[in-house]
């Protein structure tokens, strides 16, 4: 049994790749609820939604949000009468949305999550990491921002002196999930705002700690693959690279996938994590995925 920490964009892009080369079933994947909010009158839980999407083979992973073949007529709509959206919510997207925010009424986020799961034809476990609202605020040089005001809006461009984010309980299921795992996997996720608000629930980390552990950093050279990871990072004065990642998750690390143009951060690494895994963790077509998720697979004793 193998359970994954997830976010939006890194993590899911390995998904692919493992649920190729591992049952399902086996699969259990916790994903971040911290970004999650109202927009248009519908619940939008954008890592929760592009996990589902990953998992039914309909995500749009061009944009890695949203659905593949999506149409905008209801957004397009909203724009000519003098209506916009922050976010650009698909048509069959938005149907989605629409049914978790009617399901969550009555039966909360997790629930609701698992019956669109189930839905989809989904066989692994898909569990938010938290039912209760949560709260994050980006303190930039332009002021105090919502996170998809920074990352929409503002386009990441800001330069970002801080990242608070409210502490909340874990889902039902998280942290047995962790314990009854014989791995976890940390995907290639934003380790500021996709994963450590998953490592700060209450009893993940001793969860953690008494399981095998492997992280994908999502940190090459000085910068990340992708997203505004490495601005958070550098506001938190976190060495942004594969080495402040390391040190990030050092409490509970066992092994550490890093790319090969890290090579030299190998005997630094080691210092912080015992095992370190040296390969290619650019993610650019589904042999590429299915590679690296062989590679965590195998690493695990």
């Amino acid at each position: 049994m193998i359970t994954v920490l997830s976010g939006g964009t890194g993590t899911p892009k390995l998904l692919q790749g493992l649920k190729e080369i591992v049952d399902p079933e086996e699969l259990t994947i916790i994903v971040n609820t911290l970004e999650n909010d109202y927009f248009s009158g519908v619940y939008v839980s954008a890592d929760v939604d592009t996990v589902l999407y990953t998992m039914s083979d309909m995500i749009n992973d061009e944009l890695w949000y949203g659905v593949k073949g999506d149409t905008f007529v209801t957004n397009e709509r909203l724009n000519e009468i003098g209506c916009p959206e922050l976010l650009r919510i698909g048509d069959i997207d938005r149907a989605t949305k629409i049914q978790k925010t009617q399901l969550m009424e009555k039966y909360g986020l997790t629930k609701a999550v698992e019956i669109q799961a189930e839905k989809m034809g989904i066989k692994s476990k898909i569990i938010p990491m938290s039912d209760e609202n949560s709260d994050i605020k980006i303190i930039t040089d332009v002021g105090e921002l919502e996170f998809h005001d920074f990352l929409i809006k503002h386009q990441s461009q800001p330069e970002v002196l801080d990242v608070k984010f409210s502490n909340v309980s874990p889902a039902s299921g998280v942290v047995e999930a962790i314990k009854n795992s014989d791995a976890v996997i940390i995907g290639p996720s934003n380790p500021i705002t996709s994963i450590s608000p998953i490592l700060y629930l209450d009893g993940v980390k001793d969860a953690l700690k008494e399981t095998y552990v492997v992280a994908v950093s999502p940190i090459i050279g000085s910068d990340s693959v992708s997203g505004p990871a490495s601005k958070f990072m550098k506001a938190l004065n976190i060495e942004v690279s594969s080495i402040g990642v390391a040190s990030l998750y050092e409490n509970f690390l066992d092994n550490i996938v890093i790319d090969n143009e890290d090579i030299d951060k190998k005997q630094q690494i080691n210092q912080i994590v015992n095992k370190v895994t040296i390969t290619n963790t650019i993610m650019n077509n589904l042999d590429a995925k299915k590679n690296l998720a062989q590679i965590i697979i195998d690493s695990i004793p």
